[in-house]
C-alpha cells in the first residue's frame, strides 16, 4: 500500500488567543483519523502556543472571573484509529495540553522527535498512549509539565528506549482504574532512559476501586538525577485533596526494576500497593540511589503489601526489606482473581 508522507520543514503555529479557537477544535488541534501507512517527518516545528491556556488554567473552577474559558484544552497532535504510523524528526512545542496522542491505534513508531514546554505548564503530557498496541518510542528528547510518556488502559507491546526526559513527571503507567473502570496494560518495556529534574522516575499509578491488571512490565537501565521519587507504585492515586477509600484495585504483577541508578530529592522508592490486592512478582535488581545535594528527603524506603525478590546491590540498604518474601498460593489467588477482566 502506498506510503503517505506529511513533510513539515517550517513552523506550524496554533492560534495564540483562547477566544480564537472554534468549539469543534477544543479537544485537539491537528487531528488525524483512520489512516494507514502514514508518516509525519521533517525539520520543522508544530507550536501549540499554549501560554494563554496555561495562564487561565487556575480559573477553571471559577469561570465568573474570566469569560470564554472552554472546559477542555486541545492536544496539539492526535491520531485516532490509525495503523502503521511514523512520527520522526519534528519538534512539538508548547501544547495547550498533551503534545502527541494516540487513541485506538497500532503499529506506531516515534523516532528522534523533540517535545518541549515549561515544567509549570499544566497537564502537558509529552506522548500519551491509550488503547494502542505495538508501539516503539526511541531516541527522543521530552521536557514538559506532566508525564514525558503516559501509558494508559488498553496498551500492550510498548517499547520505550533511549529517551531523555525532563523536566516532567517521568515515565508513567496510568492513572488507571478511575471511577471503577477496568484497566488492562501488559508487555511494557522501558529501558535506557535518562530522567532529570522530574517529579517521578518510573511509576505505576492506579485509582482505588478499579479493576483489571498491569502485568509484565520491565524498567531497566534508568539514570536519574534530582528526581523526587525515582521508583513508584501508587495504588492510592488521587488528583484532589481527598478521595474515597475503596477495596477494589487494578492487580499489579510481574514488574521488574533493574539498574535504576542516580540521585533523588525526596525518597528513593515508594511502593504503596493495595491493602486488598497485593502487588506480586516485583523484582528489585541493582538499585543504587543516593540523596542529591538538593535533597530534602530521607533514605528510608516506603513499601506496603508488595511481594517479590531483590538482588544486590541495593542502595539505600532500607530496600533490603522492601519486598515481602513468599507470595504463595493464597496471595497469588487473590491477585490473579482480579485479572479476569483483561482476558
Amino acid at each position: 500500500m502506498p506510503q503517505l508522507v506529511l513533510q513539515i520543514d517550517g513552523a506550524v503555529l496554533a492560534p495564540p488567543k483562547v477566544s480564537s479557537w472554534p468549539k469543534s477544535s477544543l479537544f485537539q488541534w491537528l487531528n488525524f483519523k483512520w489512516l494507514h501507512n502514514f508518516t509525519i517527518q521533517g525539520s520543522g516545528t508544530v507550536d501549540g502556543q499554549g501560554f494563554n491556556w496555561w495562564t487561565l488554567s487556575g480559573f477553571y473552577n471559577n469561570k465568573k472571573k474570566v469569560k470564554h474559558i472552554p472546559d477542555m484544552k486541545p492536544t496539539a497532535l492526535r491520531f485516532y484509529s490509525s495503523y502503521n504510523v511514523t512520527v520522526r524528526d519534528i519538534s512539538i512545542l508548547n501544547s495547550p495540553q498533551c503534545h502527541l496522542k494516540f487513541d485506538n491505534s497500532g503499529g506506531v513508531k516515534i523516532d528522534n522527535i523533540t517535545i518541549s514546554s515549561p515544567e509549570n505548564s499544566p497537564n502537558t503530557d509529552g506522548i500519551h498512549l491509550q488503547n494502542t498496541q505495538d508501539v516503539e518510542i526511541q531516541h527522543s528528547n521530552i521536557g514538559c509539565g506532566d508525564d514525558c510518556v503516559s501509558i494508559q488502559t488498553g496498551c500492550s507491546n510498548i517499547h520505550v528506549h533511549h529517551i531523555n526526559c525532563g523536566p516532567g513527571h517521568g515515565i508513567s503507567l496510568g492513572g488507571l482504574g478511575k471511577d471503577k473502570s477496568v484497566a488492562c496494560v501488559s508487555n511494557i518495556v522501558v529501558q535506557n532512559i535518562s530522567i532529570q529534574n522530574a517529579l517521578s522516575g518510573v511509576r505505576i499509578k492506579t485509582w482505588q476501586g478499579g479493576a483489571g491488571s498491569v502485568k509484565n512490565v520491565s524498567f531497566s537501565n534508568i539514570q536519574v538525577s534530582d528526581v523526587k521519587v525515582p521508583i513508584m507504585i501508587d495504588q492510592y492515586y488521587c488528583d484532589k485533596y481527598k478521595c474515597k477509600n475503596q477495596t477494589g484495585a487494578v492487580a499489579i504483577s510481574g514488574v521488574t526494576y533493574d539498574q535504576i541508578i542516580g540521585s533523588y530529592t525526596v525518597q528513593p522508592i515508594h511502593l504503596a500497593c493495595s491493602n486488598q490486592i497485593p502487588c506480586i512478582d516485583v523484582d528489585l535488581i541493582n538499585i543504587q540511589l543516593s540523596p542529591s545535594s538538593e535533597s530534602r528527603g530521607f533514605q528510608s524506603s516506603m513499601c506496603w503489601n508488595s511481594y517479590g525478590k531483590s538482588q544486590a546491590p541495593l542502595v539505600p540498604s532500607s530496600m533490603d526489606y522492601c519486598l515481602r518474601r513468599g507470595g504463595g498460593g493464597a496471595v497469588r489467588r487473590i491477585a490473579k482473581s482480579h485479572d479476569h477482566a483483561c482476558y
